[in-house]
């Protein structure tokens, strides 16, 4: 079967491998889509593991299945998680399963850059999720990334009617922008460094668009009735934007850092004026299966308008030409592989 390999952001190349053979409580997935998420396109994180195949965002039919399981059978339509929590280790328990070390461990394979995926048993029976008859596969590929948004907004214990301020609006920052909206939110403002993104968060409903480089803070304050943003949201690993969220989030309001910075990166915090007027600092990584159920309920419910989101289908055999459009950042939004899609 064929696959896309990546070695860097700048080399993936179409290569082929032997079909997964499977185990006990394992099944194989035809992948029928699979988006390149922004992580995918993180050098300083992939590199260190290439060369490998990445995609994490994959959706398909079951195209082979063990006897030992049970619950699906070949031909449903599925969204399959790659990593997931025990569900009975302390942090899990605590509802902290982005912590959990069976989450950290678990993948299937190859990734879903590839024509199908071998299915761990873990990952068949705590990963697996059918796809609603209203969902189709290119809409599936949301299912992670959303679940991520769930989470992120859940962790910051954002509320309607609360203003938002999301730095980076590339698909994670518009994913925030359409939650927030869905959920009440009073405003939402994004910023980036990209005129196209900032256009396209506009096409998406912000209710203002900001450039990085310019004064957010006056904007800021002048599109939100002179006040700062209650929940400030950090969706770019660029240290700059961390530091501006110190300054633009209000009292009582409360930072989301959801992008990471690389290692080694240290944020100095006004710790006095932080206490002083009771503001936040909190993170989110990854999801649960909690979320990615709420998640795949968001998508058949139509509650977020996200076919508009998708700029690109690309066929696998043009991998490459995706990890340089979503490392680029200017002319994509969404791009998804579609492994079986002919020419």
């Amino acid at each position: 079967m064929k696959i896309a390999k990546y070695y860097n952001n700048k080399d993936v190349r179409l290569e082929d491998i032997e079909k997964p053979e499977l185990g006990p409580g394992e099944f194989l997935l035809k992948v029928m889509a699979c988006g390149i998420c922004g992580s995918d396109v993180m050098e300083w994180y992939r590199i260190k593991k290439a060369p490998l195949v990445l995609g994490h965002e994959a959706t398909g039919v079951i195209d082979q299945i063990a006897e030992e399981v049970k619950d699906f059978k070949k031909g449903d339509r599925v969204f399959v998680s790659h990593h997931v929590p025990c569900n009975e280790c302390h942090y899990c328990l605590n509802g902290h399963h982005t912590a959990c070390q069976m989450l950290h461990t678990t993948n299937f394979y190859p990734g879903g850059f590839s024509e199908y995926v071998r299915v761990p048993r873990i990952n068949v029976s705590r990963g697996t999720f059918l796809l609603p008859e209203s969902v189709n596969f290119d809409q599936g590929t949301f299912i992670e990334p959303l679940a991520c948004v769930v989470r992120g907004q859940r962790e910051a214990n954002f509320k309607s009617g609360q203003s938002v301020l999301i730095l980076g609006a590339g698909i994670s920052g518009i994913l925030h922008l359409l939650l927030a909206k869905a959920s009440g939110a009073a405003k939402v403002f994004l910023t980036d460094i990209s005129q196209s993104r900032l256009n396209l968060a506009q096409k998406f409903g912000a209710d203002l668009s900001i450039n990085a480089a310019s004064d957010i803070k006056e904007s800021l304050l002048k599109a939100n009735d002179n006040r700062l943003a209650d929940l400030v949201i950090v969706c770019t690993s660029a240290l700059s934007a961390f530091n501006q969220a110190l300054e633009l989030v209000d009292r009582g309001g409360t930072i989301l850092c959801f992008a990471p910075t690389e290692p080694g990166v240290k944020l100095e915090v006004p710790i006095n004026d932080f206490w002083r007027n009771g503001i936040k600092i909190a993170h989110s990584y990854g999801s649960s299966p909690i979320d990615t159920s709420q998640a795949i309920e968001l998508i058949s419910q139509g509650a977020l308008n996200l076919d508009k989101m998708i700029t690109h289908r690309l066929n696998l055999e043009d991998t490459a030409l995706g990890f340089n459009l979503v490392s680029q950042g200017k002319d994509s939004l969404k791009v998804i592989i579609q492994p079986h899609k002919s020419n």
